[in-house]
């Protein structure tokens, strides 16, 4: 091998090397980067934050001292117009002279009350369904028992409702239920007795959700989302999936074994939906283009936490405070009874925003280049000591350009407002007008 090729052949081996260093550069940073997310600065549960890491609450500091603030009702027990028990207290003797008081003298009466709980027992009735024999044909004729008791021996419709309560809205365990209700009530229900009782209350419950499902269908704005779920079965706890679908005033849940279109089509409501789907921005919800769709900015607000204190770009720190300058201004306006925010003050909201996007498009774009010349000046091996590794950009920003936005508030228990195309800017546009003074930014998908 003559002395060129053996340089050349070098230099060929040299780029690939170098090729190879940036692949894996990338997967260390992808990888660094997927530790360093945690629940303030990712869509991560908090329960996955561990006892290790504490993590930072993306609320500010409002200034105000903690405690009950001027101008608060307050909450306290107030004396009742009529009492269910009036116990007067009389005195018999005076406190000076000791002289007995006659029964016509009294000054004022004070008033205290005590607010209880009634003595709580089990109250057992008693059906006796008489069974007659006619003297005259000895046929035997039975008494009709009252609805609902069919049984020698059965729960009465109250208490059946308490134990279904605790176990469903206060999500007070199986067991502890039982003994909440033997303690309380003196009632012995077994665990079967209580699964049994959930059970048959779903079955009530079938035609309300229905119902439910048809309203959810004609909103203008539903809220999407799930959340992973343990399952007991006959091989042990298996994953699955608890999709909601909910606007201010209906919510509606579904168990499925799966968190994808299977399960949204199988829940029958998205598809077909024409309105506004909000969303976290996870792909089943994607794939539906008869309808609308927003993402929502508490997301964003955490992604732009991980790009500011992990890629260390100073844009993203400037949106957060921008959007939660516009939270705060629809929030003042609606408590002055402003329906929705004067047009120049949206437009200078939407023009902070845009120059924000192009200030990112800026940094992105020095980031690659400035990554780029470190490969090539320093080398590969000098780049993360460098630290321009750290500055390229971030693959979860899902805040787009070309996007409308919808008016709604950034939580899943929102009105249901209108839709309106304002151009170019999601997250500016929806949380300048958002009468829930939060935001989401919204992608028209069918494009």
């Amino acid at each position: 091998m003559t002395p060129e090729e053996r340089i050349a052949h070098l230099e060929a081996e040299n780029a690939a090397l170098r090729e190879q260093l940036a692949v894996a550069l990338a997967e260390i940073q992808d990888l660094e980067g997927q530790l360093a997310k945690d629940s303030h600065n990712s869509s991560k549960p908090p329960s996955s934050d561990g006892l290790a890491r504490k993590t930072k609450s993306l609320r500010q500091r409002s200034g105000k001292k903690p405690g009950g603030q001027p101008g608060h009702p307050g909450h306290q027990v107030r004396l009742v117009a009529i009492p269910d028990v009036v116990v007067t207290h009389r005195p018999t003797h005076c406190g000076g002279c000791q002289h007995r008081l006659p029964d016509d003298a009294l000054a004022w009466v004070e008033r205290r009350q005590v607010h209880e709980l009634p003595a709580v027992r089990l109250a057992v009735t008693e059906h006796q369904i008489c069974h007659v024999r006619c003297p005259t044909c000895g046929v035997t004729t039975e008494a009709p028992a009252p609805g609902g008791v069919s049984a020698p021996r059965q729960y009465g419709p109250r208490l059946r409702a308490v134990a279904t309560y605790l176990v469903q809205q206060q999500l007070v365990p199986y067991a502890r239920t039982r003994d909440v209700l033997a303690d309380l009530f003196g009632a012995a229900l077994s665990v079967g007795t209580l699964v049994n009782l959930v059970r048959q209350g779903a079955q009530h419950l079938q035609a309300l959700a229905t119902e439910i499902k048809a309203a959810l269908r004609q909103a203008p704005v539903l809220h999407h989302d799930e959340t992973g779920l343990r399952v007991a079965g006959p091989e042990g706890a298996g994953l699955q999936w608890t999709h909601v679908t909910c606007t201010q005033d209906l919510t509606y849940y579904a168990r499925h074994a799966a968190r994808g279109a299977t399960a949204l089509e199988a829940i029958g409501i998205l598809p077909g939906f024409r309105g506004v789907s909000l969303h976290d921005g996870w792909t089943s919800y994607r794939h539906y283009t008869s309808c609308r769709h927003a993402l929502c900015n508490a997301h964003h607000l955490r992604e732009l936490t991980f790009v500011e204190e992990e890629l260390h770009q100073p844009w993203a720190g400037q949106l957060k405070a921008l959007l939660r300058e516009m939270h705060t201004t629809v929030e003042q306006a609606r408590a002055a009874g402003v329906p929705q925010l004067e047009r120049t003050v949206r437009e200078r909201f939407v023009a902070r925003y845009e120059a924000l996007l192009t200030v990112r498009d800026d940094a992105d774009a020095a980031s690659r280049a400035r990554s780029a010349t470190c490969s090539t000046a320093c080398g590969p091996t000098n780049t993360r000591r460098c630290g321009s590794w750290r500055t390229s950009p971030s693959p979860l920003i899902t805040i787009r350009r070309n996007a409308i936005s919808a008016r709604s508030k950034c939580t899943k228990r929102s009105p249901a407002p209108s839709v309106a195309s304002w151009g170019r800017t999601p997250s500016a546009r929806c949380a300048a007008s958002c009468p829930r003074g939060a935001s989401r930014a919204a992608q028209d998908w069918r494009r």
